[in-house]
């Protein structure tokens, strides 16, 4: 699937999700800063060194006997289901949309369309909970009786962690949420600290694709860029949200803004490599593509905010500390 179709598709999200939170549970967004989105005890309350002990994992077994709790998922978005799958839910999911095929065991039905969804075909599974990325069939499967719950899109790191925390809460797997979270917040504080930032902030462009749609910062793609210390050349391209921050950049701009650091996540979609990329006029004087700082991205892990933002972030790590100048 072409990724700009994919982001563009959550966008109404992106912005949306901090003012109105999901039909079950909500998330709360704060601009926060980076030692506290991974350390704070308010947002983690067990020590970052502990997993969830087990009396707490017999106190959620017996509140699970002792109340009713999913038991047939049905998720329609890809997010949604790598974090459900990630605290230990998985046998609980039935079937997913077409497009979560991570992690493999991911019981995925092609003819689940994630961004036209049928109400009549999810109904058929007969779920008592639907995982949906956006509230367009909510109220049609809740008239049916089914349980909902909409996992809008993150803003910031926090709310991948409320999310994941309300999904565990909703599946009566806390305890392995609590787990997972625990574990996310542990590695991103290692990759942050691990990074070797130079005195000059480094500036970079993401493309989405070969028609040069790029990310600002307002977006959560570019929001753990920043986390990375680096600086968006796209930011000017839309200072307005007129593009709701997913700007479609010029040659020309890019060649003026001239960044140290090329990701391009339109490998899969589009063909894309360090060789068309180079091979396009005048970008074979860019510092990005002179200096080998040219860097492929998983179109998936880059797109979307679940336990794999991990690997993102190793990645734009990796990219900053090894950067090569001149």
């Amino acid at each position: 699937m072409n990724p700009v179709k994919y982001l563009v598709l959550a966008l109404p999200f992106v912005f949306a999700s901090c003012g109105s939170g999901p039909e079950i549970g909500s998330s709360a967004s704060s601009e926060v800063g980076t030692s506290e989105l991974v350390t704070s005890e308010a947002s983690n309350p067990e020590p970052a060194t502990e997993s969830p002990s087990e009396g707490e994992a017999s106190a959620e077994f017996e509140d699970c006997v002792n109340r009713e709790f999913p038991q047939a998922i049905v998720s329609m978005s890809p997010t949604a289901t790598e974090m459900v799958f990630a605290m230990g839910a998985g046998d609980q999911v039935i079937a997913v949309d077409n497009y979560s095929y991570w992690p493999p065991e991911a019981p995925v039905v092609e003819d689940l369309a994630a961004w036209n969804p049928s109400v009549e075909a999810i109904a058929a599974f007969e779920p008592d909970l639907v995982i949906l990325s956006d509230s367009g069939i909510q109220q049609e499967l809740e008239l049916l009786g089914v349980e909902v719950y909409v996992a809008a899109a993150a803003v910031v790191l926090e709310d991948v962690f409320d999310q994941m925390l309300e999904i565990g809460e909703i599946t009566c797997q806390r305890a392995g949420a609590l787990t997972a979270v625990t574990e996310m917040r542990e590695k991103i504080g290692e990759i942050l600290d691990g990074i070797n930032l130079p005195e000059k902030p480094l500036t970079y462009y993401h493309e989405l694709d070969d028609t040069l749609y790029s990310v600002t910062s307002a977006t959560f793609v570019g929001h753990i860029y920043s986390l990375a210390g680096l600086v968006n050349i796209a930011d000017p391209a839309d200072e307005d949200g007129s593009s709701w921050g997913y700007p479609q950049l010029t040659q020309e701009f890019v060649l003026e803004a001239d960044p140290d650091i090329i990701f391009f996540a339109d490998a899969q979609c589009c063909g894309q490599s360090v060789e068309t990329i180079a091979s396009r006029p005048g970008w074979s004087e860019l510092k990005a593509v002179r200096t080998g700082n040219v860097i492929e991205m998983d179109n998936d892990v880059s797109s979307r905010w679940g336990p794999r933002l991990v690997d993102f972030l190793a990645t734009v790590s990796s990219a900053v500390s090894t950067v090569k100048t001149g």
